[in-house]
């Protein structure tokens, strides 16, 4: 599954620092882990079951910044199924 534009726009918001945030997706359960600054650095992206556990593909970010603040590099990476 590629990363569309639409789910890219959630991904880059920024989030509480350091929570699980859930959302719904089009037709799909969406689990994001944030950082200590709250981006988006690990999602889940697939179908959620009873106990919320998300069976589908797993993404993380490379996200590294300057000590400015300024970002340097900024990738999603897909790991596999989960």
């Amino acid at each position: 599954m590629k990363i569309g534009d639409k789910l890219m726009k959630h991904l880059n918001k920024t989030y509480q620092p350091s929570t699980l945030v859930t959302f719904k997706f089009n037709r799909y359960d969406v689990a994001l882990k944030t950082d200590e600054d709250g981006n988006p650095i690990v999602m889940y992206i697939g179908t959620a079951n009873e106990r919320g556990i998300i069976k589908g593909d797993q993404y993380t970010r490379k996200l590294l910044k300057e000590p400015s603040g300024a970002v340097i590099k900024d990738h999603w990476d897909h790991k596999g199924k989960v």
